[in-house]
């Protein structure tokens, strides 16, 4: 038998995400072929596509809201509501996410909505992370709360079409997003 070959995680998500950013998707085999490795070593280090196509989504979330915060100006909740507005035109404008959502809405909402993966999870510890830098605090877990609402709004907007309703433009949203920012 030979041995295995060992992939590197990082060297993995890179290739998933290049994967990715080509074809609006992951194809499981055609990424391992992709990675020189066979398909039974791809889900070994993966556990599922579900799973991969959440690690994938998060990178690049995590790229979105970095460089929301980036170009968001001001403190307290307006520099909270800039990040978010921000991070929406983001999404919006991402090709590959409007193409794969449209192609394939329920893998889309169990990977970016549920508990199934570990996004939303990672989603609200990051607008945690906004609250603070923002100079928003108050009892962590009221802030937790806060927060996980927040998140849950902000996928209103930006996954409204996964949810069954055309575009939902920030600025309807945006009163409601002011309303969960301690004062």
């Amino acid at each position: 038998m030979p041995p295995r070959r060992v992939v590197d995680p990082d060297v993995l998500l890179r290739g998933a995400a290049m994967h990715y950013l080509k074809h609006s998707t992951i194809d499981m085999d055609l990424l391992a072929g992709e990675l020189v490795i066979s398909r039974a070593t791809l889900y070994r280090m993966v556990g599922s596509r579900d799973a991969l196509l959440g690690e994938v989504f998060w990178a690049i979330g995590r790229l979105f809201l970095a460089e929301a915060a980036g170009e968001a100006t001001g403190a307290g909740a307006d520099r909270v509501l800039a990040v978010s507005r921000q991070f929406a035109e983001l999404v919006a404008g991402a090709q590959q996410l409007r193409q794969f959502v449209s192609e394939e809405p329920q893998t889309a909402a169990r990977v970016l909505l549920t508990t199934g993966t570990p996004v939303h999870e990672r989603a609200v510890a990051a607008q945690l992370d906004i609250f603070e830098t923002a100079g928003l605090t108050g009892e962590p877990a009221e802030m937790r709360r806060r927060a996980f609402l927040y998140v849950r709004l902000m996928e209103s907007v930006v996954y409204s079409d996964i949810l069954g309703m055309r575009e939902i433009g920030f600025e309807m949203a945006e009163p409601a997003l002011r309303a969960l920012l301690p004062a």
